[in-house]
């Protein structure tokens, strides 16, 4: 036997340190979302208020619920980069109907449907045409936002609706605003059903590895072209939420979420490499990119320097959180 291998099964850390190592995925997030709230608390008094808390909850509801789907997909061992383009589309085809009625909250379904057809696109272009996930989203991502922009001609269209104002500024709970509220709503379905559905549990076993849940008989196609599906769904949806936070539709809509909800995903606990994490750490990695976002600005640093702080973040969580002994590349 190799001294590799020797030093492998007769490691010289204590138990309990390898346990707290091996269980870092879980621990390390909650960790810094807890160093985050100190560090903007002493820096900037107002980071504590009421107000700025109505504000994190707010803003981080979008991304929470464009996570969810996405999470799904990173689980499996693939990839979606389309979600932002998603978000810009069925905003854009949203917004143009709520240009000639007030179609109030009968817009979500549609919005819901428009996703999951267009994740759904994703998934069988994946799976039936045997192409890497990364390339087929990165594809459809600039198809989406070409689409996009044509309906908007490049221009930002301003819309008006009772209640989509109310789910995006009104409280049924005090301080915290609806949108929260549903996209909390959101998540705990998300995490029951990874938890306790043959959808959940199917998807864990094929980011776990692909061929051997192919040998076992299980339908891996079918289950992508389903996680890519939800992941449009989750999106289409999500950019309802977005759309009635800013009451316009713009060429730059869902545009930071490319970054953002990978970032969110893989600093939660979820590996890229797919088989371990799950939609429940996401919400965790979430918090952490919406207490960056509303810190760095509470404290006066530019957008151009906050992506770079988060892009960093990303790499620290990969090479923290990742099994160096797990080399496998995105499907």
């Amino acid at each position: 036997m190799s001294s590799a291998n020797s030093a492998r099964v007769s490691p010289t850390r204590p138990g309990w340190v390898q346990a707290g190592l091996a269980n870092r995925g879980t621990w390390l997030p909650i960790l810094v979302v807890v160093g985050l709230i100190v560090v903007f608390a002493v820096t900037s008094p107002p980071f504590l208020s009421w107000r700025n808390f109505s504000a994190i909850t707010g803003e981080g509801a979008t991304l929470l619920i464009a996570s969810l789907g996405a999470s799904f997909v990173i689980l499996m061992g693939s990839i979606d980069l389309s979600v932002g383009s998603i978000v810009l589309l069925v905003g854009s085809v949203c917004v143009t109907l709520l240009a000639d009625h007030d179609y109030g909250l009968m817009i979500l379904p549609l919005a819901a449907l428009l996703g999951l057809v267009l994740g759904g696109i994703n998934g069988m272009i994946s799976v039936v045409g045997r192409v890497p996930s990364f390339v087929v989203t990165l594809g459809s991502l600039s198809v989406f936002t070409g689409i996009a922009l044509s309906i908007l001609s490049g221009q930002a269209i301003m819309f008006d609706s009772t209640a989509l104002d109310d789910l995006a500024t009104g409280h049924l709970i005090p301080h915290l605003p609806n949108i929260a509220l549903c996209a909390l709503a959101l998540w705990v379905i998300a995490v029951a059903i990874g938890i306790w559905t043959k959808f959940g549990r199917f998807i864990l076993i094929i980011g776990g590895g692909e061929i051997v849940a192919r040998t076992s008989g299980l339908p891996v196609g079918r289950y992508k072209i389903l996680s890519f599906a939800f992941s449009g769904m989750m999106a289409g949806i999500a950019s309802v939420f977005a759309m009635s936070r800013l009451g316009a539709v713009g060429p730059t809509l869902g545009q930071d979420l490319l970054l953002n909800t990978i970032a969110a995903i893989v600093v939660g606990g979820t590996s890229l490499a797919g088989g371990a994490g799950g939609v429940h750490r996401t919400f965790v990695g979430v918090a952490i990119i919406a207490l960056l976002n509303n810190g760095l600005n509470l404290l006066g640093v530019g957008p151009y320097w906050q992506m770079v702080i988060k892009g960093a973040v990303v790499i620290g969580a990969v090479l923290v959180g990742q099994d160096r002994l797990l080399t496998r590349i995105v499907k």
